[in-house]
Parts: structure tokens; C-alpha cells; sequence
């Protein structure tokens, strides 16, 4: 019997943040664990997540994801979790307290960009991003298609 491919069975399951590039620059990003319930990751699990409108704050030293949308899953019995409660983050001290620091020092906030099941874990991919403005918008919607016209006519080029 052939072996499954890992990889191929993992990326399915990825949850990302469609607008995180779009609406902020991203200057790092950083891997965190997730604190969840058994229902909560079974329902991630089946691809029900989503992160697009979640930010990360830090209360009392400790980051906590809002706003993530994890649904109640289906088979759950009356012990089912909120589905949009704040969920804490997992993260090394030091790491917490230099974001702490470039959130105060400036227009940053903590976005997360993707979640994924690493070794069977929930992890989250948080970014420290700026705000774009809308002309860097713009800027980007120029460049993205120049950059297709240019592909489109190495594809002529190339016939």
C-alpha cells in the first residue's frame, strides 16, 4: 500500500488571511501555538476556520487572538464552544515583549496570516504589519498587472 503524502494532506487544511497582504505591509512574522478545545480543532479540522477579520491584542503580558472564527462543530454534543471567542496564544516571553514594544512605538498591529495543523498541533503564523494606504493599494493593483502583461508576452515571445 503506498504512503500517504504529508504535505498534500496538510495544505488542505491551511486557513489564510486573504486580506492581510492586501491591507498591510509585513514587516515580520513569527509562529505561535493556539490554546483550543477538542470541538474547536476538530471543527479546524474539517476546514470551517477563518481568520480574516481576527487581530492579535496583548492583555496583561499575554496575547490573545480576537475575532477568529472558529463554527461549532456538527457533531458536538451541548459542551460546544463559542464560536468567536478569544483564544490565548502561545509565544515565548521575550518574543512577547519585543512585539509589546513595536506595537507601542508605533502604527503596528499583530494580524495573523494563516492557520495550520503542524505534527498535529494548531499553530497560527502572526505578522507585525503597517497599515497601507490607499495609494500603496493602488500602487500594488499597477504592479500586479505589469507584471502579468510582461508574463503574457514572454508566453507570446516564447510560441
Amino acid at each position: 500500500m503506498a504512503r500517504k503524502n504529508k504535505k498534500s494532506d496538510e495544505r488542505y487544511r491551511e486557513i489564510r488571511n486573504s486580506k492581510a497582504y492586501r491591507d498591510f505591509f509585513v514587516d515580520e512574522t513569527l509562529e505561535a501555538g493556539l490554546v483550543l478545545t477538542g470541538t474547536e480543532v476538530k471543527s479546524i479540522r474539517a476546514g470551517g476556520a477563518q481568520i480574516s477579520e481576527s487581530f492579535v491584542r496583548i492583555d496583561k503580558g499575554a496575547p490573545v487572538l480576537y475575532h477568529a472564527n472558529i463554527p461549532e462543530y456538527s457533531f458536538a454534543n451541548f459542551q460546544n464552544h463559542n464560536p468567536y471567542r478569544p483564544r490565548k496564544l502561545l509565544l515565548n516571553r521575550r518574543e512577547i515583549l519585543k512585539w509589546e514594544q513595536e506595537m507601542k512605538s508605533g502604527n503596528r498591529a499583530i494580524i495573523p496570516i494563516k492557520m495550520y495543523f503542524k505534527k498535529g498541533m494548531v499553530k497560527v503564523q502572526l505578522g507585525l504589519c503597517r497599515g497601507k494606504k490607499e495609494y500603496d493599494k493602488r500602487e500594488d493593483l499597477k504592479e500586479a498587472v505589469d507584471r502579468r502583461e510582461m508574463d503574457r508576452a514572454m508566453k507570446a515571445a516564447l510560441r
